[in-house]
């Protein structure tokens, strides 16, 4: 910057508040001459408010009152360095894909973990309080033509964020009895193998009517009726 911001507004000041010539001001300002006498003389400029360039820190006193003892001298403009401009932190930015397929694992998120808390969702898939509540209530405009899906899927949050939303909450709720997992939901090994079915090849205790019943081969000499 070779001069100050608003130049005839500082002339204007200058000329009022200074007794700096006309050489001087016009050298600070980049004007001419007679354009300073004319504001002096009250032809230029009419009614302009005059700018401070030492509030505005464009000037010193120092330097003023140098150059008015010294005709000779210039004003010298002080250099402020540019502030770079704050930083703001963008969004986050969500893929118009992801967004789409937010209600879908709401719906889901709803149907399968009723106990969650509108919060808990809301941290899970990154979506508002009033997107849940219209899924909920069945009020979203798109209701009908959503499917729900299982946001680990999806990939909008993890298994173990999911495992630990639905934790709290079953705790807060009360819930301590085992829950059947519904179909499509993803598993850890140790509850996979808790929900085994039982195996078809496992010994069973005979019962009285199942000897009573027995072909006579299959019953011992020694249970046989004498």
């Amino acid at each position: 910057m070779s001069q100050p911001l608003m130049p005839k507004a500082v002339a204007v000041w200058l000329v009022d508040n200074t007794s700096l010539t006309f050489d001087q001001i016009a050298a600070f300002v980049e004007m001419h001459p007679l354009e300073v006498s004319g504001i002096a003389d009250g032809e230029v400029a009419v009614g302009m408010k005059g700018r401070d360039p030492v509030a505005a820190g464009e000037l010193t006193r120092g330097s003023i009152d140098e150059c008015e003892k010294d005709p000779k001298k210039r004003l010298r403009l002080v250099e402020r360095k540019a502030l770079p401009p704050p930083k703001r932190k963008a969004p986050r930015y969500t893929p118009l894909s992801k967004r789409q397929e937010r209600p879908a694992a709401i719906a889901w998120l709803v149907r399968n973990h009723p106990e969650l808390s509108d919060g808990q969702i809301s941290k899970l898939v990154g979506t508002t309080k009033p997107t849940i509540q219209s899924i909920r209530e069945k009020t979203h405009w798109n209701i009908s033509q959503i499917q729900p899906i299982d946001p680990v899927a999806l990939g909008m949050c993890r298994q173990l964020e999911l495992d630990e939303a639905v934790k709290k909450a079953a705790k807060k709720a009360g819930i301590t009895e085992t829950v059947i997992p519904v179909e499509g939901a993803l598993l850890s090994t140790e509850e996979s193998l808790a929900f085994e079915a039982p195996k078809d090849d496992a010994p069973k205790e005979m019962t009285a009517d199942d000897l009573f019943n027995l072909p006579k081969g299959d019953v011992e000499d020694d249970e046989q009726p004498a």
